[in-house]
Protein backbone atom coordinates (compact mmCIF):
# COMPACT_ATOMS: atom_id res chain seq x y z
CA UNK A 1 0.00 0.00 0.00
CA UNK A 2 1.31 3.42 -0.90
CA UNK A 3 0.24 6.79 0.34
CA UNK A 4 0.77 10.25 -1.06
CA UNK A 5 1.91 12.98 1.35
CA UNK A 6 -0.13 16.19 1.30
CA UNK A 7 2.11 19.20 0.68
CA UNK A 8 2.22 21.64 3.58
CA UNK A 9 1.11 25.23 3.05
CA UNK A 10 4.07 27.57 2.92
CA UNK A 11 4.67 29.23 6.25
CA UNK A 12 5.09 33.01 6.29
CA UNK A 13 8.39 34.23 7.59
CA UNK A 14 8.44 36.49 10.66
CA UNK A 15 9.26 39.47 8.46
CA UNK A 16 6.30 38.77 6.16
CA UNK A 17 3.96 38.28 9.12
CA UNK A 18 5.19 41.54 10.65
CA UNK A 19 4.59 43.41 7.39
CA UNK A 20 1.05 42.00 7.22
CA UNK A 21 0.31 43.13 10.76
CA UNK A 22 1.82 46.55 10.09
CA UNK A 23 -0.38 46.94 7.01
CA UNK A 24 -3.46 46.05 9.01
CA UNK A 25 -2.37 48.40 11.81
CA UNK A 26 -1.91 51.26 9.33
CA UNK A 27 -5.38 50.64 7.90
CA UNK A 28 -7.03 50.57 11.33
CA UNK A 29 -5.07 53.65 12.45
CA UNK A 30 -6.26 55.61 9.45
CA UNK A 31 -9.86 54.61 10.15
CA UNK A 32 -9.52 55.50 13.83
CA UNK A 33 -8.08 58.92 12.97
CA UNK A 34 -10.95 59.59 10.59
CA UNK A 35 -13.46 58.56 13.26
CA UNK A 36 -11.77 60.90 15.74
CA UNK A 37 -12.06 63.66 13.15
CA UNK A 38 -15.80 63.10 12.89
CA UNK A 39 -16.09 63.13 16.70
CA UNK A 40 -14.31 66.50 16.75
CA UNK A 41 -16.79 67.86 14.19
CA UNK A 42 -19.72 66.63 16.26
CA UNK A 43 -18.34 68.20 19.44
CA UNK A 44 -17.66 71.47 17.61
CA UNK A 45 -21.30 71.57 16.47
CA UNK A 46 -22.62 70.74 19.95
CA UNK A 47 -20.43 73.43 21.51
CA UNK A 48 -21.16 76.02 18.83
CA UNK A 49 -24.93 75.65 19.22
CA UNK A 50 -24.69 75.44 23.05
CA UNK A 51 -26.38 72.03 23.11
CA UNK A 52 -24.20 70.78 25.97
CA UNK A 53 -26.18 72.35 28.79
CA UNK A 54 -29.44 70.71 27.72
CA UNK A 55 -27.94 67.43 28.94
CA UNK A 56 -27.25 68.65 32.48
CA UNK A 57 -23.45 68.56 32.08
CA UNK A 58 -21.47 71.43 33.52
CA UNK A 59 -18.95 71.61 30.68
CA UNK A 60 -18.39 70.35 27.17
CA UNK A 61 -15.36 68.34 28.37
CA UNK A 62 -17.51 66.56 30.96
CA UNK A 63 -20.03 65.72 28.24
CA UNK A 64 -17.35 64.26 25.96
CA UNK A 65 -15.84 62.16 28.76
CA UNK A 66 -19.28 60.90 29.76
CA UNK A 67 -20.76 60.11 26.36
CA UNK A 68 -17.64 58.63 24.76
CA UNK A 69 -16.28 56.84 27.82
CA UNK A 70 -12.79 58.33 27.43
CA UNK A 71 -10.52 59.81 30.09
CA UNK A 72 -11.07 63.46 31.05
CA UNK A 73 -7.62 64.37 29.70
CA UNK A 74 -8.47 62.89 26.30
CA UNK A 75 -11.80 64.70 26.39
CA UNK A 76 -9.92 67.99 26.94
CA UNK A 77 -7.88 67.22 23.81
CA UNK A 78 -11.02 66.67 21.71
CA UNK A 79 -12.54 69.92 22.99
CA UNK A 80 -9.33 71.88 22.36
CA UNK A 81 -9.34 70.77 18.72
CA UNK A 82 -13.06 71.52 18.38
CA UNK A 83 -12.49 75.05 19.69
CA UNK A 84 -9.79 75.76 17.06
CA UNK A 85 -11.19 73.99 13.99
CA UNK A 86 -11.32 77.25 12.04
CA UNK A 87 -7.76 78.24 13.05
CA UNK A 88 -6.14 74.96 11.93
CA UNK A 89 -8.09 73.80 8.84
CA UNK A 90 -5.20 71.82 7.31
CA UNK A 91 -4.36 69.99 10.53
CA UNK A 92 -7.99 69.11 11.18
CA UNK A 93 -8.40 68.03 7.56
CA UNK A 94 -5.46 65.66 8.07
CA UNK A 95 -7.29 64.21 11.06
CA UNK A 96 -10.51 63.74 9.07
CA UNK A 97 -8.61 62.06 6.23
CA UNK A 98 -6.85 59.68 8.61
CA UNK A 99 -3.32 61.04 8.03
CA UNK A 100 -2.86 62.62 11.48
CA UNK A 101 -3.77 61.29 14.90
CA UNK A 102 -5.89 62.96 17.54
CA UNK A 103 -2.89 63.41 19.84
CA UNK A 104 -0.82 65.04 17.11
CA UNK A 105 -3.49 67.59 16.27
CA UNK A 106 -4.27 67.98 19.99
CA UNK A 107 -0.73 69.15 20.79
CA UNK A 108 -1.01 71.76 18.04
CA UNK A 109 -4.49 72.93 19.03
CA UNK A 110 -3.61 73.22 22.71
CA UNK A 111 -0.31 75.08 22.45
CA UNK A 112 0.50 76.37 18.96
CA UNK A 113 0.28 80.05 18.04
CA UNK A 114 -2.31 81.51 15.72
CA UNK A 115 -1.45 81.39 12.03
CA UNK A 116 0.78 78.31 12.32
CA UNK A 117 -1.54 75.87 10.54
CA UNK A 118 0.58 75.43 7.40
CA UNK A 119 3.80 75.09 9.41
CA UNK A 120 2.53 72.34 11.69
CA UNK A 121 0.45 70.55 9.05
CA UNK A 122 3.69 69.83 7.18
CA UNK A 123 5.64 68.96 10.32
CA UNK A 124 2.95 66.68 11.78
CA UNK A 125 3.10 64.45 8.72
CA UNK A 126 6.55 63.19 9.80
CA UNK A 127 6.86 64.09 13.52
CA UNK A 128 5.79 62.12 16.57
CA UNK A 129 3.67 63.58 19.36
CA UNK A 130 6.75 64.08 21.54
CA UNK A 131 8.58 65.87 18.72
CA UNK A 132 5.57 68.11 18.12
CA UNK A 133 5.55 69.07 21.79
CA UNK A 134 9.20 70.07 21.53
CA UNK A 135 8.58 72.04 18.33
CA UNK A 136 5.74 73.98 19.92
CA UNK A 137 7.92 74.80 22.93
CA UNK A 138 10.56 76.25 20.58
CA UNK A 139 8.14 78.90 19.35
CA UNK A 140 9.26 82.38 20.36
CA UNK A 141 6.92 83.76 22.92
CA UNK A 142 6.08 87.44 23.29
CA UNK A 143 8.05 89.21 25.94
CA UNK A 144 6.06 89.83 29.06
CA UNK A 145 6.89 91.78 32.12
CA UNK A 146 8.48 89.53 34.74
CA UNK A 147 5.92 88.04 37.01
CA UNK A 148 6.10 89.27 40.57
CA UNK A 149 7.49 86.89 43.09
CA UNK A 150 4.66 84.93 44.70
CA UNK A 151 4.18 85.75 48.36
CA UNK A 152 5.44 83.16 50.79
CA UNK A 153 2.79 80.72 51.93
CA UNK A 154 0.50 81.87 54.74
CA UNK A 155 1.30 78.73 56.66
CA UNK A 156 3.78 75.87 56.37
CA UNK A 157 3.29 72.46 57.87
CA UNK A 158 6.32 70.26 58.52
CA UNK A 159 5.55 66.65 59.37
CA UNK A 160 8.66 64.47 59.60
CA UNK A 161 7.96 60.71 59.68
CA UNK A 162 9.02 59.16 62.94
CA UNK A 163 8.85 62.41 64.91
CA UNK A 164 6.29 62.78 67.69
CA UNK A 165 5.34 66.33 66.75
CA UNK A 166 4.31 68.46 63.77
CA UNK A 167 5.61 71.98 63.17
CA UNK A 168 3.38 74.79 61.90
CA UNK A 169 4.63 78.19 60.72
CA UNK A 170 1.89 80.79 60.28
CA UNK A 171 2.19 84.24 58.71
CA UNK A 172 -0.46 86.82 59.66
CA UNK A 173 -0.99 90.46 58.72
CA UNK A 174 -0.18 92.80 61.60
CA UNK A 175 -3.81 93.53 62.43
CA UNK A 176 -4.73 89.84 62.49
CA UNK A 177 -1.56 89.06 64.42
CA UNK A 178 -2.52 91.59 67.09
CA UNK A 179 -5.97 89.99 67.39
CA UNK A 180 -4.45 86.53 67.64
CA UNK A 181 -1.90 87.61 70.25
CA UNK A 182 -4.57 89.23 72.40
CA UNK A 183 -6.82 86.16 72.25
CA UNK A 184 -3.88 83.82 72.85
CA UNK A 185 -2.66 85.82 75.84
CA UNK A 186 -6.17 85.92 77.28
CA UNK A 187 -6.43 82.13 77.15
CA UNK A 188 -2.94 81.73 78.59
CA UNK A 189 -3.77 84.03 81.52
CA UNK A 190 -7.00 82.13 82.17
CA UNK A 191 -5.22 78.76 82.15
CA UNK A 192 -2.50 79.98 84.51
CA UNK A 193 -5.10 81.45 86.85
CA UNK A 194 -6.98 78.15 86.95
CA UNK A 195 -3.71 76.27 87.50
CA UNK A 196 -2.74 78.49 90.45
CA UNK A 197 -6.19 78.21 91.99
CA UNK A 198 -6.05 74.43 91.81
CA UNK A 199 -2.67 74.40 93.56
CA UNK A 200 -3.90 76.77 96.27
CA UNK A 201 -7.03 74.72 96.90
CA UNK A 202 -5.02 71.50 97.03
CA UNK A 203 -1.74 72.19 98.81
CA UNK A 204 -0.89 68.47 98.90
CA UNK A 205 -0.40 68.38 95.19
CA UNK A 206 2.61 66.19 94.47
CA UNK A 207 4.58 65.09 91.47
CA UNK A 208 1.44 64.11 89.58
CA UNK A 209 0.18 67.71 89.40
CA UNK A 210 0.01 69.10 85.88
CA UNK A 211 2.79 71.53 84.93
CA UNK A 212 2.17 75.21 84.43
CA UNK A 213 0.24 75.80 81.17
CA UNK A 214 2.38 76.74 78.19
CA UNK A 215 1.73 78.78 75.08
CA UNK A 216 0.86 75.52 73.29
CA UNK A 217 -1.84 74.81 75.88
CA UNK A 218 -3.20 78.32 75.35
CA UNK A 219 -3.24 77.83 71.58
CA UNK A 220 -5.16 74.56 71.87
CA UNK A 221 -7.57 76.20 74.32
CA UNK A 222 -8.19 78.92 71.74
CA UNK A 223 -8.88 76.31 69.05
CA UNK A 224 -11.24 74.32 71.28
CA UNK A 225 -13.13 77.47 72.31
CA UNK A 226 -13.71 78.38 68.68
CA UNK A 227 -14.79 74.82 67.94
CA UNK A 228 -17.23 74.79 70.85
CA UNK A 229 -18.66 78.14 69.75
CA UNK A 230 -19.19 76.85 66.22
CA UNK A 231 -20.88 73.69 67.48
CA UNK A 232 -23.21 75.75 69.68
CA UNK A 233 -24.03 78.02 66.77
CA UNK A 234 -24.48 75.19 64.26
CA UNK A 235 -25.39 72.05 66.23
CA UNK A 236 -25.91 69.98 63.09
CA UNK A 237 -23.43 71.66 60.75
CA UNK A 238 -26.26 72.93 58.57
CA UNK A 239 -25.56 74.44 55.20
CA UNK A 240 -27.68 77.55 55.79
CA UNK A 241 -30.43 79.02 57.92
CA UNK A 242 -33.42 80.37 56.01
CA UNK A 243 -35.81 82.88 57.58
CA UNK A 244 -38.99 82.86 55.50
CA UNK A 245 -42.22 84.83 55.84
CA UNK A 246 -45.16 82.72 54.64
CA UNK A 247 -48.61 84.06 53.83
CA UNK A 248 -51.17 81.95 55.67
CA UNK A 249 -53.89 82.53 53.06
CA UNK A 250 -52.02 81.88 49.80
CA UNK A 251 -48.91 80.00 48.63
CA UNK A 252 -46.46 82.88 48.73
CA UNK A 253 -43.24 83.43 50.65
CA UNK A 254 -40.45 85.98 50.92
CA UNK A 255 -37.01 86.05 52.47
CA UNK A 256 -36.59 88.05 55.64
CA UNK A 257 -35.87 91.63 54.53
CA UNK A 258 -35.60 90.27 51.01
CA UNK A 259 -37.56 89.74 47.80
CA UNK A 260 -40.46 87.47 47.08
CA UNK A 261 -39.47 83.92 46.24
CA UNK A 262 -40.71 81.85 43.35
CA UNK A 263 -41.87 78.34 44.13
CA UNK A 264 -38.66 76.89 42.65
CA UNK A 265 -36.43 79.24 44.65
CA UNK A 266 -38.29 78.53 47.87
CA UNK A 267 -38.05 74.77 47.41
CA UNK A 268 -34.34 74.96 46.54
CA UNK A 269 -33.53 76.98 49.65
CA UNK A 270 -35.54 74.74 51.93
CA UNK A 271 -34.14 71.45 50.65
CA UNK A 272 -31.22 71.35 53.07
CA UNK A 273 -31.44 74.08 55.69
CA UNK A 274 -32.50 75.12 59.12
CA UNK A 275 -35.86 76.76 58.59
CA UNK A 276 -37.30 79.59 60.67
CA UNK A 277 -40.82 80.27 59.43
CA UNK A 278 -42.94 83.32 60.30
CA UNK A 279 -46.61 83.28 59.39
CA UNK A 280 -48.48 86.42 58.41
CA UNK A 281 -51.94 87.41 57.20
CA UNK A 282 -52.79 90.66 55.45
CA UNK A 283 -49.23 91.82 56.03
CA UNK A 284 -49.39 91.30 59.80
CA UNK A 285 -47.28 88.69 61.59
CA UNK A 286 -49.53 86.21 63.38
CA UNK A 287 -47.01 83.71 64.72
CA UNK A 288 -43.73 81.92 64.30
CA UNK A 289 -43.11 78.27 63.62
CA UNK A 290 -40.40 76.49 65.53
CA UNK A 291 -36.94 76.30 64.01
CA UNK A 292 -36.54 72.89 62.42
CA UNK A 293 -33.74 71.03 60.75
CA UNK A 294 -34.77 69.23 57.58
CA UNK A 295 -31.72 66.93 57.20
CA UNK A 296 -29.83 65.93 60.33
CA UNK A 297 -26.11 65.38 60.49
CA UNK A 298 -26.59 61.65 61.05
CA UNK A 299 -28.91 61.35 58.05
CA UNK A 300 -26.43 63.24 55.90
CA UNK A 301 -23.77 60.68 56.79
CA UNK A 302 -26.09 57.95 55.50
CA UNK A 303 -26.57 59.82 52.21
CA UNK A 304 -22.84 60.44 51.80
CA UNK A 305 -22.08 56.76 52.36
CA UNK A 306 -24.75 55.68 49.87
CA UNK A 307 -24.43 58.22 47.04
CA UNK A 308 -20.73 59.12 47.33
CA UNK A 309 -21.15 61.97 44.82
CA UNK A 310 -23.77 63.94 42.88
CA UNK A 311 -26.36 61.44 41.62
CA UNK A 312 -26.77 63.05 38.18
CA UNK A 313 -25.10 60.71 35.65
CA UNK A 314 -21.85 62.05 34.29
CA UNK A 315 -21.26 64.55 37.11
CA UNK A 316 -19.16 62.94 39.85
CA UNK A 317 -18.86 66.08 42.03
CA UNK A 318 -18.10 65.28 45.67
CA UNK A 319 -17.79 68.68 47.38
CA UNK A 320 -20.49 71.05 48.59
CA UNK A 321 -23.31 68.58 47.95
CA UNK A 322 -26.90 69.47 48.85
CA UNK A 323 -29.45 67.02 50.23
CA UNK A 324 -32.48 67.16 47.93
CA UNK A 325 -36.01 65.92 48.65
CA UNK A 326 -37.34 63.93 45.69
CA UNK A 327 -40.86 64.64 46.96
CA UNK A 328 -40.57 67.98 48.69
CA UNK A 329 -41.47 68.08 52.37
CA UNK A 330 -43.97 70.85 51.57
CA UNK A 331 -45.86 68.23 49.55
CA UNK A 332 -45.68 65.65 52.32
CA UNK A 333 -42.39 64.06 51.29
CA UNK A 334 -40.65 62.36 54.24
CA UNK A 335 -37.13 63.27 55.33
CA UNK A 336 -35.71 59.77 55.03
CA UNK A 337 -33.03 58.13 52.86
CA UNK A 338 -35.42 56.77 50.25
CA UNK A 339 -36.67 60.32 49.54
CA UNK A 340 -33.28 62.07 49.67
CA UNK A 341 -30.38 62.24 47.21
CA UNK A 342 -27.21 64.31 47.06
CA UNK A 343 -26.83 66.91 44.32
CA UNK A 344 -24.05 69.35 43.50
CA UNK A 345 -25.07 73.03 43.61
CA UNK A 346 -25.12 73.27 39.79
CA UNK A 347 -27.50 70.35 39.27
CA UNK A 348 -29.59 71.33 42.30
CA UNK A 349 -30.26 74.73 40.75
CA UNK A 350 -30.76 73.14 37.34
CA UNK A 351 -33.39 70.78 38.75
CA UNK A 352 -35.38 73.50 40.49
CA UNK A 353 -35.32 75.56 37.30
CA UNK A 354 -36.71 72.70 35.22
CA UNK A 355 -33.52 71.67 33.42
CA UNK A 356 -33.57 68.09 34.74
CA UNK A 357 -36.12 65.97 36.59
CA UNK A 358 -35.40 63.48 39.37
CA UNK A 359 -37.94 60.74 40.06
CA UNK A 360 -37.63 58.45 43.08
CA UNK A 361 -37.37 56.53 45.23
CA UNK A 362 -33.63 57.01 45.67
CA UNK A 363 -32.92 53.29 45.28
CA UNK A 364 -34.43 53.39 41.77
CA UNK A 365 -33.63 56.96 40.79
CA UNK A 366 -34.45 58.11 37.26
CA UNK A 367 -32.93 61.34 35.93
CA UNK A 368 -34.39 62.88 32.77
CA UNK A 369 -33.48 66.00 30.82
CA UNK A 370 -35.79 68.87 29.87
CA UNK A 371 -37.19 66.81 26.96
CA UNK A 372 -37.99 63.80 29.13
CA UNK A 373 -35.13 61.60 27.92
CA UNK A 374 -33.48 59.46 30.57
CA UNK A 375 -29.87 60.22 31.45
CA UNK A 376 -27.68 57.22 32.17
CA UNK A 377 -24.11 56.87 33.33
CA UNK A 378 -23.12 54.63 30.42
CA UNK A 379 -21.20 55.84 27.40
CA UNK A 380 -22.76 55.84 23.92
CA UNK A 381 -20.39 53.14 22.65
CA UNK A 382 -22.15 50.35 20.72
CA UNK A 383 -21.35 47.93 17.89
CA UNK A 384 -21.01 49.86 14.62
CA UNK A 385 -23.81 49.66 12.06
CA UNK A 386 -22.00 51.49 9.25
CA UNK A 387 -18.83 50.55 7.36
CA UNK A 388 -15.57 52.08 8.56
CA UNK A 389 -14.39 55.29 6.90
CA UNK A 390 -12.92 54.81 3.44
CA UNK A 391 -9.54 56.42 4.02
CA UNK A 392 -6.02 55.35 3.01
CA UNK A 393 -3.83 53.60 5.58
CA UNK A 394 -1.92 55.87 7.95
CA UNK A 395 1.81 55.09 7.91
CA UNK A 396 2.41 57.25 10.99
CA UNK A 397 5.43 59.45 11.73
CA UNK A 398 8.86 58.59 10.39
CA UNK A 399 10.17 57.62 13.81
CA UNK A 400 13.57 59.16 13.15
CA UNK A 401 15.59 61.02 15.73
CA UNK A 402 14.89 64.74 15.46
CA UNK A 403 17.89 66.95 14.70
CA UNK A 404 16.74 70.17 16.25
CA UNK A 405 19.66 72.31 15.09
CA UNK A 406 18.23 72.38 11.55
CA UNK A 407 14.64 72.92 12.65
CA UNK A 408 13.23 76.42 12.13
CA UNK A 409 10.51 77.17 14.71
CA UNK A 410 7.37 78.92 13.65
CA UNK A 411 7.76 82.69 13.75
CA UNK A 412 4.54 84.61 14.42
CA UNK A 413 4.16 87.56 12.06
CA UNK A 414 5.24 90.87 13.59
CA UNK A 415 2.48 92.98 15.02
CA UNK A 416 2.21 96.63 14.10
CA UNK A 417 1.12 99.19 16.63
CA UNK A 418 -0.96 101.94 15.07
Amino acid sequence: MSSTATPLAPTATPAERRDELFDELAELTGQRNAIDGRIVDIIAEIDGDHLCYATGCRSISALVAWKTGIAPRNADTVVAIAHRVDEFPRCVAGLREGRLSLDQVGVIAEHAADGSDDHYADLAAVATVTQLRTAVKLEPRPDHAPKPEPPPPAFVKTDIPGEDHVTWKIRLPRADAATFEAAHQSHLDALITDWKRDRENNPRTGDQAPPMPTTIDAFMSLVEAGWDTDVARRPHGQRTTVVVHVDADKPAAALHLGPLLSDDERRELLCDATCEVWFQRHGQTIGAGRTTRTVSRRLRRVLEHRDRCCVVPGCGATRGLHAHHLVHWEDGGPTEPSNLVLLCPFHHRLHHRGGITLTGPAEHLVVTDADGRELTGASLARPPTTPPPDVPPCPGPLGERAQWWWYTPFEPPPTTDN
